[in-house]
């Protein structure tokens, strides 16, 4: 199940704010300037759909925001708990960053945890099968897959080189709880 959970960075024990309603979570990150949508595929998708079937399933959704963001790459990715880097693709992600663009991710199965340092909180939205989160290009943020990562992610871009990353150096991020 979706969920926002909203610690102050005083407090990372401490949630100030806990919901798993769609609805509440994207009022909460829409106050935030951060899209979070869900949507539904046009057809049967597994782990077995190819990418080129899972950007046709989604194919209304994906132009409506390529126009509305001017997004002008997809793509989609996989990732399995069996994969050898899995570790160090996890790593690499948990430090803090930020990019210079939107960060789009629309999960087609699977789950991942974004926690984003908006001033004096963190928002840590944990994204499962049909949620999109969009974060805003600058925010500064890290991404937990889990230590056993099984999840497929469209993703959208306005730099044709893909993703991008600017670590801020700190270390923010080991102090907040994450996925097992």
């Amino acid at each position: 199940m979706s969920s926002l959970t909203i610690f102050h960075t005083s407090r990372p024990e401490q949630p100030s704010f806990q919901s798993s309603d769609p609805a509440e979570i994207a009022t909460k990150l829409e106050q935030q300037g951060i899209r979070f949508e869900q949507w539904q595929a046009s057809a049967e998708i597994d782990a077995s759909t190819s990418h080129e079937a899972i950007i046709t399933a989604y194919a209304d959704d994906i132009a409506r925001l390529k126009q509305q963001g001017g997004y002008v790459t997809v793509d989609v990715i996989s990732l399995s708990s069996d994969h050898p880097d899995k570790a160090a693709f996890r790593q690499k992600f948990l430090a803090e960053h930020t990019h210079s663009e939107d960060e789009v991710r629309f999960f087609v199965r699977g789950e991942g945890l974004f926690c984003l340092h908006l001033g004096d909180h963190i928002y840590q939205v944990l994204c499962q099968q049909n949620d999109l989160i969009s974060v805003p290009a600058n925010t500064p943020h890290w991404f937990d897959m889990g230590s056993e990562p099984n999840f497929t992610a469209i993703r959208l871009f306005n730099n044709p080189e893909g993703w991008v990353a600017n670590f801020t150096g700190s270390d923010i991020a080991n102090q907040f709880p994450l996925l097992p």
